[in-house]
């Protein structure tokens, strides 16, 4: 698979907002949405942990033409912690419960619409990335940092 591109953000943000589902995109594929200036192989998205919403997830993933598993839907629809989906049009990580971040709705209170995409706040992502503590982690961070504080005095006002 190559590089997340924007239109495949776009078809999420459609197909979760036709099925009413309450995400956010977070990790790196927030960032870029966010303007920052890189590349990343999927996409994370961190969903609401609530019984229907778990439901219109599986819904809006079958839309996107994601070939779900049994498993996996079990999986979706229990809320596990992490699902990781590699077999659909394009790779997205599923989050009910990211690091660093300790509920969905005080995230969704600080998150920042962008072109009607919800995005964590980038406050939120650095926590998130600092508490995962991987390598390709702690050595984003140094950028994402200087592009939080570069976001916060430039664009912030145009997406919030």
């Amino acid at each position: 698979m190559g590089a997340f591109e924007y239109r495949q953000a776009e078809e999420v943000r459609d197909a979760f907002a036709r099925c009413e589902v309450r995400y956010l995109f977070l990790g790196k594929s927030g960032a870029i949405l966010l303007g920052f200036p890189d590349t990343t192989q999927d996409a994370d998205l961190f969903l609401e942990k609530t019984p229907a919403n778990c439901v219109a997830v599986v819904q809006a993933l079958l839309e996107l033409d994601f070939d779900l598993t049994a498993t996996q839907v079990e999986q979706i629809k229990a809320g596990k912690d992490f699902v990781q989906l590699k077999n659909g049009p394009f790779d997205l990580d599923l989050i009910f419960a990211p690091d660093g971040i300790e509920r969905f709705h005080d995230a969704w209170e600080r998150r920042v619409e962008v072109e009607g995409f919800p995005v964590c706040h980038p406050d939120d992502i650095i926590a998130s990335k600092e508490a995962a503590g991987r390598v390709k982690d702690r050595e984003s961070l140094p950028r994402l940092k200087s592009f939080r504080e570069y976001w916060k005095h430039n664009l912030s006002g145009q997406q919030e």
